[in-house]
């Protein structure tokens, strides 16, 4: 941070910094972060490796066979935790590294004037002594000294709570990051950055604020905690029933073990985090990027998207499409609407009426030369902009903005009012937005109100402008009635405009409801129309939260798309809140929860249909843990009660893990599930949680009849007096084969297993392959089968063990049907 001297002395020095000059401030003051990233060490990532449940068990069960004696099971329990290790750092990296990249592309910019250069920067790079360039809607990015550019109106509420914003004159005015900017442009010094900023001291205390788990996230906490007690309760139960039978201690823990690692689903967590953090970076590849991992729950669940039409529906790149004037001179009603622009536009409306008169001849460059003596700025309570110019004629006021408004404001007879108001709906039947420019010249400005300066104005003519629809829109809002989520166009524009582009969209167009009309309704009435309205006009920003709340009332989820700074509060009161990634403000980006990088409805589309697709393969790989994990919990509980040597050692729990973990963590998350259309498919409801009934009760079926496989066989060659090591190497490879059938089964729960593409996912086939050379290798590599505590089988039992395995998942496949839920 620049002290008292300095910052003087930068002031009256302020100039473009030098490639050397920025590299040197940089090494100097470091980077530009407000609120410090919260980063994990590796000391930090191996205490929570070891105090996993499956390492914790691990570590016991080795310990246990120590005091045994039996050195050979206690290294391999042991030798146990590397695989585990590398298993889970593959994993845990893969989603950090999602994540990371989610964060560099969500990393705010800032344009700073560098050299000879205006250039767009990763915010994080500015120093002090930078020249940064702002505009309205803008957040700082630093604290600096205004030096030029307009009269700023700045939102200091992120700072001092107060909702009144201030002025800032250059030279005197200072700015502060975390500050968003109302009204103007202008060059801002910048004299602190990073943590040296006032916001940046608040920054480091959010830094240190613990984030609440999401409502997805505490269920499954909720469910792995009572499942991790209902667990130790067996493991007591087991351990007392094997005392009961008279066997050591030792041998009592490793039952106990053995069930609490065959009953424990920490999985869960690993690979709810795993697929949200996946699934938000592959939408970031398509173009929404989702600034709150939370927020993909919601996705899958949203019925409703408001949507702003200009740049989302249609191109947003506007074009002066027509003229009509009263005094039939097309070159004064030029003259005048260029009066009422600003000289750097950033509105398309100006910059089209500017890039028309230019292509007429039509004067231009005087914007350059002069400045106005009063300007009025559009607002969305006046929804116009009045302008007062100096000429050589005389003061001239001209006024620009909606064509009720500024006829309003007019002296003329009812034939000229009927002939504009005619002319203004045949321009909105054909989907063109409409403004009016109207004029008067006066004596003197001094002392004179707005209201004053524009009252008994002339009217000049009217402009229209046309916006293409973008064509893949139309499909898109087909596929949204389709899946049952509503659509509803919000615009700025007239009503007659509103609803032709709404016809062409395919939207409903019952009617339209203006700003005016949710102004009158009382809350119980707006609730009710919006059962059939799908359009909404001459809408201002601040009503779009009026909207949203009465779509809550009605119990709808809410996508609310935004681009200004006053969509703000809608943009935080939807479910989801859509900032447009192009032309929106850095304070709706910073208030949304999905950005659209390229400003598309069909990308929002897409978006949930990705959400959708994210919560199924989460499904999909649940009810396949759930089928996966039944079989080795009875086998624990049930055949220390029948006083028979175990099934399952802790070894074979092990190898069984290094299978299930990698396989619902990367085979379903890859999954694209072809077989079903997504966006056909009612969205979830709001409290509808991940687990379904059905969800549970069918793998949990497959799970018990696999489990009677393959205890049935390893129980009836026992009794035929089959060596235990043959029996056990019959039932696990009963056990394995199931496994293998179980991830193509859960890979639907309404089409077959046999009419499902085995090509479309890269990771499936490999899964199955990868497991039968383990097979292989455990059972036919002498070392690891005497350690593994199984007999090479042959391969009348390798037909055995896949027969029972196929009759014990496949028996539910014929009764599959299609009214059944993906």
């Amino acid at each position: 941070m620049l002290n008292e001297a300095e910052r003087t002395g930068a002031v009256l020095d302020a100039h473009p910094l030098t490639d050397q000059e920025v590299v040197e401030r940089q090494a100097r003051y470091g980077p530009n972060i407000l609120v410090p990233e919260r980063r994990s060490s590796f000391a930090l990532w191996i205490v929570r490796f070891f105090f996993d449940p499956m390492v914790l068990l691990l570590i016991t069960a080795g310990a246990t066979y120590l005091a045994l004696g039996d050195r050979l099971d206690a290294g391999v329990a042991f030798g146990a935790l590397l695989p585990i290790f590398l298993v889970t750092a593959v994993l845990e990296g893969r989603s950090d590294r999602a994540l990371e990249e989610l964060k560099r592309l969500a990393r705010p910019t800032a344009t700073v004037r560098r050299g000879s250069h205006d250039v767009l920067i990763d915010a994080r790079e500015l120093v002090p002594g930078d020249i940064m360039l702002v505009k309205e809607g803008d957040v700082f990015a630093a604290d600096g000294m205004l030096i030029g550019g307009d009269l700023l109106i700045v939102d200091e509420s992120a700072l001092t709570g107060e909702s009144q914003p201030v002025v800032k004159e250059i030279g005197t005015g200072s700015v502060f990051a975390g500050t968003s900017l109302r009204s103007g442009r202008g060059e801002i010094l910048v004299t602190a950055i990073g943590q040296s900023t006032k916001y940046g001291r608040i920054g480091k205390l959010m830094s240190e604020l613990h984030v609440t788990a999401t409502p997805i996230e505490r269920v499954i906490r909720r469910l792995v905690t009572q499942l991790g007690i209902v667990v130790i309760l067996l493991c007591i139960v087991v351990i007392a029933v094997e005392r009961a039978h008279g066997s050591a201690w030792p041998i009592a823990i490793i039952a106990g073990v053995s069930l609490a690692m065959a009953a424990f689903p920490e999985e869960l967590p690993t690979v709810y985090t795993l697929y949200l953090a996946l699934g938000a970076w592959r939408l970031a590849k398509q173009k929404a990027l989702v600034r709150r991992l939370a927020s993909v729950e919601t996705l899958g669940s949203t019925n409703v998207i408001c949507v702003d039409k200009t740049g989302t529906l249609t191109y947003g790149k506007l074009r002066l499409g027509a003229l009509w004037h009263v005094r039939d001179d097309d070159a004064a009603l030029l003259g005048t609407a260029v009066r009422a622009t600003e000289p750097r536009p950033f509105d398309p409306l100006d910059e089209a009426t500017q890039k028309y008169a230019g292509e007429q001849s039509v004067d231009i460059a005087f914007l350059e030369r002069e400045r106005p003596v009063v300007t009025f700025p559009f607002d969305a309570a006046h929804r116009r902009v009045t302008k007062v110019w100096k000429t050589a004629s005389g003061t001239l006021v001209v006024t620009k903005g909606a064509t009720e408004v500024v006829l309003d404001l007019c002296d003329c007879d009812d034939d000229v009012r009927r002939r504009v108001q005619a002319k203004h709906e045949e321009y909105a039947r054909e989907g063109m937005r409409v403004l009016a420019v109207a004029e008067k010249r006066i004596d003197d400005v001094r002392a004179k109100s707005r209201s004053d300066l524009e009252s008994h104005l002339e009217i000049v003519g009217l402009l229209a402008f046309s916006d293409p629809i973008r064509e893949d829109v139309p499909p898109a809002i087909a596929a949204c009635q389709r899946a049952n989520i509503g659509v509803m166009m919000i615009t700025g524009d007239h009503p007659s405009t509103a609803l032709a582009i709404a016809r062409s969209l395919g939207l409903s167009t019952a009617g339209a409801l203006t700003g005016s009309d949710l102004e009158r309704a009382h809350d119980d009435e707006l609730v009710r129309a919006l059962g059939t309205v799908r359009v909404f006009a001459r809408i201002a920003p601040e009503q779009k939260l009026r909207i949203v709340q009465a779509l809550h009332a009605r119990g709808d989820i809410v996508a609310m798309t935004g681009d200004g700074t006053n969509d703000a509060l809608a943009l935080r009161e939807a479910d989801i809140g859509i900032a447009m990634g192009q032309r929106g403000t850095d304070v709706a980006r910073a208030a949304a929860d999905l950005i659209l990088l390229d400003d598309n409805f069909t990308t929002i589309v897409d978006a949930v249909a990705g959400g959708r697709r994210i919560f199924r393969n989460l499904r999909r790989a649940f009810r396949y843990l759930n089928a996966f994990h039944l079989p080795l919990i009875v086998a624990a509980v049930l055949i220390p009660l029948l006083n028979v040597p175990l099934l399952l050692l802790p070894i074979h729990l092990v190898w069984l893990e290094l299978i299930v973990h990698p396989t619902s963590a990367l085979v379903y998350e890859n999954d694209p599930g072809g077989e079903e259309d997504l966006m056909t498919q009612p969205p979830r409801g709001r409290t509808a949680g991940l687990m379904r009934l059905a969800d549970w009760v069918r793998p949990l079926l497959l799970g018990f009849t696999l489990f009677l496989g393959c205890f049935g066989v390893y129980f009836i060659e026992l009794r035929q007096g089959v060596p235990v090591e043959v029996a056990r190497a019959t039932g696990l490879l009963t056990m394995l084969f199931g496994q293998m059938l179980l991830v193509l089964v859960e890979r639907s729960a309404k089409t077959p297993v046999w009419r499902l593409s085995l090509t479309n996912n890269p990771r499936l086939l490999p899964i199955p392959g990868g497991t039968i050379v383990m097979i292989l290798v455990m059972f036919y590599v002498p070392a690891l089968a005497r350690a593994f505590r199984v007999a090479p089988p042959s391969i009348d039992h390798l037909l055995l063990a896949l027969g029972i395995a196929a009759l014990c998942t496949l028996w539910y496949e014929p009764f599959k049907r299609s009214h059944s839920s993906p």
